[in-house]
């Protein structure tokens, strides 16, 4: 499940980690983060999906650019790892830049924009905003508002950010729509309870019975999502960076490990939790690797089951 580390990468990444001790700890600072990719792919039995419509999409999550953990060649190998899937659709979840405890070198979000724009599939690619995309942009932490320098840097390279919005797409002459609610934490300061989610207002959007698509960036917002939404997607907790036996001590959600990783179902509604590819706070990864999700929906009924499969990616 290697991507053959560039020397560039080896160099800088090697040396970021070389403090860390040997075994376990070595692993978890300085290959498991840096250097693993896997595809992880899901193909659920979604309520009020539109019989025979088949859709390959590919979800990217919690990029996190910044030196020496997520530097932009390793942005571009997950680029090309995620064009060579051949998605019909390809959703990303925010949290483009990395916090300061794992950043010893900042990587301008234009250039990182410039890095993601040639990712490419027949239906488009959509993104929504996650926390750290907010708390990186200071001046929108004074004035308390948008649009922020990360939206900004997509938009001009053609990637459409959705802040509860939606869009109505078709595929082989049957319809369905994705949508994007705003980030629940933008502003750093606790005192201020004002998020930028709308999920009433997005689904106000939504104008006939087609499947829903919903991507948002904490998975917390999932207890408030109606039975109209075939599919919740969110990122944000990495998975916990650390998990083990299907357990992952630390993680940023009320929810905990409910929420933590992976495909959720309650109450008849579905949501599947991406463990992204970047680090926050410490720059470990143990037991979740970096990760493309890629699901198949509305397969034939034999291959619509809740298993997880990981395939491997190695750079030729």
């Amino acid at each position: 499940m290697l991507i053959l580390p560039s020397r560039r990468q080896f160099l800088t990444g090697f040396g970021a980690s070389a403090a860390a001790l040997g075994g376990t700890g070595a692993y978890a600072f300085g290959i498991e983060p840096l250097y693993r990719l896997v595809v992880t792919s899901y193909a659920p039995a979604l309520p009020n999906w539109t019989p025979g419509l088949s859709l390959r999409v590919a979800v990217l999550a919690d990029f996190h650019v910044g030196e020496p953990f997520m530097p932009l060649d390793r942005i571009a190998e997950i680029v090309d790892a995620t064009n060579a899937l051949n998605p019909d659709l390809i959703l990303m979840l925010g949290d483009y830049p990395a916090g300061p405890s794992v950043t010893f070198r900042k990587v301008p979000l234009t250039d990182f924009a410039k890095v993601v724009a040639p990712l490419r599939a027949p239906l488009g690619v959509y993104s929504v905003l996650g926390n750290h995309d907010w708390w990186d942009d200071e001046e929108a932490q004074v004035r308390l508002d948008g649009p922020i320098a990360v939206q900004r840097a997509l938009e001009n390279v053609g990637i459409p950010v959705f802040e509860n919005d939606a869009v109505r797409l078709v595929k082989d002459g049957k319809p369905f729509w994705v949508a994007g609610v705003g980030d629940q934490i933008p502003f750093l300061l606790q005192r201020i309870e004002q998020g930028r989610d709308d999920l009433p207002g997005t689904l106000a959007k939504i104008t006939d019975s087609a499947p829903v698509l919903l991507m948002i960036h904490e998975p917390d917002l999932f207890l408030d999502v109606p039975d109209r939404v075939s599919l919740t997607l969110a990122g944000h907790t990495h998975g916990g960076q650390v998990r083990l036996f299907g357990y992952s001590p630390v993680i940023p959600s009320v929810r905990g490990n409910d929420f933590a990783y992976g495909h959720v179902v309650r109450k008849g509604r579905h949501m599947i939790v991406s463990g992204g590819f970047g680090v926050s706070r410490i720059p470990v990864r143990l037991g979740v690797p970096p990760e493309i999700v890629l699901l198949e929906l509305g397969g034939p009924p034999e291959s619509s089951a809740k298993t997880v499969q990981r395939t491997r990616i190695i750079r030729s």
